[in-house]
């Protein structure tokens, strides 16, 4: 990595606003001749087309319907542009340069605000035929559960992830049965957060580590869907949430052996933590861009 600049996206300021400080941070890594980019890669948040490049609707996007991002950019630099889901490409940037490397099938899940993933099976991304595939948050484990973002109930990411931790621990705050998670929220229901149980969690907190091993093993259960599936070799849990270590990977671990057609399926698929940190995203745009130029590994 050359150089590496970030900027808040300021997303509430609409569509045009983001899209012009986007400009400003691709020009202001860009070389002094830009013939020497072979390709603009972007990683975005879904749901999009990877095919045509536009994004459907995002929903932390104010504005961003229908866009038509990769030509929006290739016109702007007139250099080629490949766009992809973030969370897919998590993947694929992990399979070539971090835990999942030179595994052909694997399955990537980020754990955190929401839960998102990317499939790799033989060696290629599972998109689908308009590029949705592996919304992997959005497997229904309970029917009449909580309401998703995405308006259904029950999805994984309603159950397991950051904001679905943060919304047990409040409602557990406002009946006085978490004093911990109270405390460090300052008495504030509204103020409990994932990071919030977290901390607790680390700290050694039983309510927040019950909370924990819950989201584990609803983890675990959609995790054992996706083994029966797809047969990978190797799952990796990013995200805020899995750097949480054993306290998450143990109950996720537990919940495999425990609901898995066969042995098999937990005994060969190791099940670990992603590598690549924070860079995931541009490592996985990177990776995006190699595939597409056909680079070799």
């Amino acid at each position: 990595m050359l150089q590496r600049a970030v900027v808040p996206t300021h997303a509430a300021e609409g569509r045009d606003a983001v899209l012009r400080r986007l400009y400003d941070l691709i020009a202001s890594v860009m070389p002094q001749d830009p013939s020497d980019v072979a390709a603009i890669s972007l990683a975005v948040p879904g749901p999009l087309n990877p095919y045509t490049g536009v994004i459907i609707d995002a929903p932390n996007m104010p504005g961003w319907v229908d866009v038509p991002l990769r030509d929006l950019i290739a016109t702007h630099f007139n250099r080629p542009v490949y766009v992809g889901n973030d969370a897919n490409l998590a993947g694929l940037g992990e399979r070539r340069f971090g835990a999942g490397r030179g595994c052909d099938d694997l399955i990537y899940m980020t754990i955190s605000t929401g839960i998102g993933g990317g499939i790799i099976s033989g060696g290629r991304m599972v998109l689908g035929q308009d590029g949705l595939g592996a919304e992997v948050g959005h497997m229904i484990l309970v029917p009449d559960g909580p309401l998703c973002g995405c308006g259904s109930h029950g999805c994984l990411e309603s159950l397991a992830s950051g904001t679905a931790l943060g919304r047990e621990a409040a409602a557990l705050v406002r009946t006085g049965q978490a004093p911990t998670i109270a405390q460090l929220a300052g008495g504030d229901p509204a103020q409990v957060t994932g990071e919030t149980v977290g901390r607790a969690a680390l700290a050694g907190d039983p309510v927040a580590r019950g909370l924990v091993t819950q989201a584990g093993r609803y983890i675990g259960q959609g995790i054992v869907t996706l083994l029966h599936l797809f047969n990978p070799s190797i799952v990796i849990l990013g995200g805020g949430v899995s750097q949480l270590g054993d306290l998450l990977f143990e109950p996720v671990r537990a919940r495999v052996r425990e609901l898995a057609m066969n042995p098999i399926y937990w005994q060969r698929t190791p099940i670990v933590p992603a590598a690549l940190g924070d860079d995931v995203g541009l490592l996985g745009a990177l990776a995006l861009a190699l595939e597409s130029i056909g680079a070799p590994h």
